[in-house]
């Protein structure tokens, strides 16, 4: 996004302002004629791009009002007031379809945008859908009564431009600590920054002075679900769907309770109810196709995706999907499809994202791997971009955790925490065998097979204190100061907690891959608990990571350095916990599980101290849920086929391993990548 001109042109700015006080008096002329000027300067510039398309579109010089605004929104792709431009400028040459899609894509990326609202609802009403009318009239109500800074906040924030929006939420709040939508504005603040406790007590705090607000409690949902409190989060849905039982969006919210909680059956049965009565719902067909995808029922999903995507074309998450069921092979239409949707200006980078993941997933099932590079190449640039990932942060956290937790550190500490023996880590990197490891033990009698859990990364993330954007806070410093009582009260949360997601087996498994992070803690509170290191070759775990698209929490995926100087670092804490607490934890390599599948699941069971069971190696016969992107692979017996995938892509790889420490690497691979 460019928006910088240089110091030296002090009639820049002038001109900006100018031009900006011209429509703002009608005086479009005027305006477009210093806009003009500007632009032939800095052809890039955001604010004279959209000033350009505003003034033009007034003047009626339609073609090059879309010249501008399709500039703008090459240069700003989330952009809501573009979005909102655009659908005036179809509105006024009669593109009604596209400018209720532009207003709708507008709300989406800033639900401020009164005028999107206004304009929703002159076309819906128009067109007798009257439903989605009486919505956005709703909204346009909702926003009217909020005070000017408020949509001022909204604007800035949904801009991205945090740091502001909070210091003016704050203010306000202090003259005003009871006003429900700045207490959501601060929560979303504060979710956007990761901080879901603060996130969560805002808005616990606000549905509880407003509690007949639905959009609140909706916020309130969507929290809670981000750290999987599943309790809570059922409770809340419940309120709306008792409410407002034929809601379908909170009927939808419902089935993905359902579904978060393992009851995948229960919500493909709400979601085909909501299908039936709407038809041209696509999120509720992606949403189903979830659920099938979890229960294995794969030829089920790829409908749901297809129906989905048949509905609304630029639906890129029905696209990447079906690409992500790591089976499926698109059709020469469906690449088509895709590339046409790329083609488009006003396609938000969320969805440009998941084409290009799915487009290169495409490619590379046609053995076409230099396009399904620059697919994932820029698909993981545009996560980038968007990304606040600092490679030197996390290199330092690492540290941090190397320095305090040492031998002086566990010995002083000594014996102590919650003594249950129910806990399983599998830890480690994403795409390093942790869900086939995750399969081989759930398929035993005596082990629940659960997500991969929150817990003790929330747990990690408190401990950090007041540290408002986390750049370092208390944590690790803070253990050395545990109370016994401290650890046992921490350990036992985390079994009470994780109750939820258990079914009467006396163990289960947690495989959130980043605890590997957290060892230390996990010892101090569950100094019972088993720990496993799924451990995969570098090449095929880094190159895999590159290639998925993950929802949520691995921004060190986004780039070939980074992933390989995350590997760098995550074998160097690994190194530290095997030093300080020997015996602890188990690394199982994923080759050698492939290599010898009976051997590995032996040596597993005896660390965990458990029986073997032959039903551990025909783990793919096991009917479970499966959330993860392995879940297809975990369906089929133990095979080679994810090894050495790195190979037709080695001439692109250069930089993973001049970055990547040289003793991780067989020599013949590096030669392979250098020659």
């Amino acid at each position: 996004m460019v928006n910088k001109i240089n110091s030296q042109d002090l009639d820049f700015q002038v001109d900006i302002n100018e031009a900006t006080l011209a429509i703002k008096e009608n005086r479009f002329f005027d305006a477009f004629n210093l806009l003009e000027i500007n632009i032939s300067k800095y052809p890039d510039h955001i604010d004279s791009l959209y000033l350009a398309a505003v003034s033009a579109r007034h003047l009626k010089k339609y073609k090059e009002a879309r010249t501008y605004i399709e500039t703008l929104l090459k240069n700003a792709p989330n952009m809501g007031r573009a979005y909102q431009e655009l659908g005036h400028l179809n509105n006024a040459t009669n593109n009604i379809d596209d400018a209720i899609g532009n207003y709708i894509q507008a709300c989406e990326l800033n639900p401020a945008l009164i005028g999107s609202w206004n304009s929703l609802y002159v076309l819906f009403t128009n067109k007798e859908n009257y439903q989605a009318a009486e919505h956005a009239s709703a909204q346009i109500n909702k926003l009217k009564k909020l005070p000017n800074i408020l949509l001022y906040i909204d604007q800035i924030m949904n801009e991205d431009r945090l740091g502001v929006a909070e210091i003016k939420t704050r203010e306000f709040l202090k003259q005003n600590p009871t006003h429900t939508y700045a207490m959501s504005q601060l929560a979303e603040i504060a979710s956007k920054l990761g901080h879901f406790g603060d996130a969560e007590l805002l808005l616990e705090k606000a549905t509880s002075f407003e509690p007949d607000n639905d959009d609140l409690r909706m916020k309130y949902l969507m929290v809670l679900r981000k750290t999987q409190k599943f309790a809570k989060t059922t409770e809340q849905v419940n309120i709306l769907c008792k409410k407002s039982p034929n809601n379908f969006l909170y009927k939808s919210q419902q089935a993905v309770e359902y579904m978060q909680s393992g009851k995948n059956t229960e919500a493909i049965n709400i979601f085909n109810k909501i299908t039936n009565q709407v038809p041209n719902n696509f999120g509720a067909f992606t949403s189903k196709g979830h659920a099938e995808k979890t229960l294995g029922k794969t030829n089920d999903a790829i409908k749901s995706y297809q129906n989905a995507y048949k509905i609304k074309a630029d639906h890129g998450e029905a696209f990447f999907s079906l690409s992500n069921l790591k089976t499926y092979s698109f059709s020469d239409h469906e690449v088509d499809l895709m590339k046409l949707q790329l083609s488009r200006v006003d396609l938000s980078l969320k969805e440009r994202s998941y084409f290009h993941f799915a487009l290169a997933q495409g490619y590379e099932s046609k053995g076409q791997f230099d396009d399904a590079f620059t697919h994932f190449k820029l698909g993981n640039k545009i996560k980038k971009d968007q990304s606040k990932y600092s490679a030197s942060g996390m290199d330092e956290e690492f540290r941090t955790q190397i320095e305090v937790c040492n031998q002086e550190f566990f010995t002083k500490l000594g014996s102590g925490g919650c003594q249950s023996s129910d806990p399983i880590f599998i830890l480690g990197l994403p795409r390093s065998g942790s869900t086939l490891i995750e399969q081989i033990l759930a398929s035993h009698s005596m082990i629940d097979g659960t997500l991969e859990l929150p817990n003790i990364l929330s747990l990690a993330h408190s401990l950090r204190g007041d540290d408002v954007y986390g750049l370092k806070g208390n944590y690790p410093k803070v253990m050395k100061d545990f109370t016994n009582q401290q650890r046992v009260d921490m350990g036992n949360s985390f079994i009470n907690e994780t109750q939820i997601h258990r079914k009467g087996s006396p163990m289960f498994t947690d495989k959130m891959p980043n605890n590997f992070r957290h060892i230390g803690l996990i010892n101090l509170i569950l100094p019972n608990a088993k720990i496993i290191d799924a451990r995969r070759y570098p090449l095929d775990c880094c190159f895999s990571m590159f290639k998925q698209l993950f929802a949520q929490g691995q921004e060190f995926t986004y780039g070939l350095e980074d992933a390989a100087s995350y590997y760098n670092s995550y074998i160097k804490l690994m190194n530290h916990w095997e030093n300080v607490l020997p015996n602890k934890v188990l690394r199982v390599n994923n080759e050698d599980v492939i290599d010898d599948l009976e051997g590995q699941v032996k040596r597993i069971l005896n660390y965990i101290e458990i029986p073997f069971e032959e039903s551990c190696i025909s783990f793919h016969e096991t009917d479970r849920s499966v959330r993860t992107a392995s879940s297809e692979q975990v369906r089929q017996p133990i095979n080679k086929k994810g090894m050495g995938r790195w190979k037709p892509y080695a001439k692109h790889l250069k930089s993973f391993v001049d970055t990547l420490d040289s003793d991780l690497l067989l020599a013949e691979d590096v030669a392979l990548i250098k020659s």
